[in-house]
């Protein structure tokens, strides 16, 4: 596995190396030794696959607040997807900074998101299907998120959402602390 840190610090592009042979391809999806070495989160409690029928399917933005924060790994494994990570930690240099990333069943790379950081995606291909690793059970308590459109951000979206759920579009403007940098 290869891990390149981003600008938005704690956030890894993680690409596998696969092996192949004329039976077809072997990639080790996650090493918990690996991650250590990396000093990234390498514990996971939950695993989710979002399954997305439609192109521009939009999701988030989600995270979960303390006491419940979590790391997460996402993995495009059919289709494709446009991955948008906003850091929300107050005390990060890179706070309400976010990073775009596309990524594809082809490409096999996944992103490594800390806890504080914030994720939504928007959807490239019809039937595209999403892998995710948690380092924390979801806690709905601690759940939340903000509108994929928030005007602080200004994230720029490869089209306006064609599928969006009640409760994401139904998200208020993220809100940050007072003391911004």
């Amino acid at each position: 596995m290869k891990f390149q840190e981003q600008k938005i610090k704690g956030v890894w592009v993680v690409e596998a190396e696969p092996a192949q042979d004329s039976r077809g391809a072997l990639c080790r999806h996650f090493c918990q030794n690996e991650y250590k070495e990396m000093g990234l989160d390498a514990s996971i409690v939950q695993t989710n696959i979002s399954e997305n029928y439609k192109m521009h399917t939009l999701r988030g933005f989600h995270y979960q607040v303390k006491p419940f924060e979590e790391s997460k790994t996402i993995t495009c494994l059919k289709g494709a997807m446009y991955d948008v990570i906003v850091d929300v930690r107050p005390d990060s240099e890179t706070y309400l900074q976010w990073l775009p990333f596309e990524l594809t069943a082809e490409d096999r790379l996944s992103l490594y998101i800390p806890k504080g950081c914030a994720n939504g995606y928007m959807t490239l291909e019809d039937s595209t299907t999403i892998l995710y690793y948690m380092s924390e059970f979801y806690a709905p308590t601690s759940y939340v998120g903000f509108r994929y459109n928030d005007p602080l951000f200004k994230v720029k979206w490869p089209a306006e959402p064609a599928v969006i759920s009640g409760k994401d579009d139904g998200f208020k403007d993220f809100v940050p602390t007072a003391d911004v940098p």
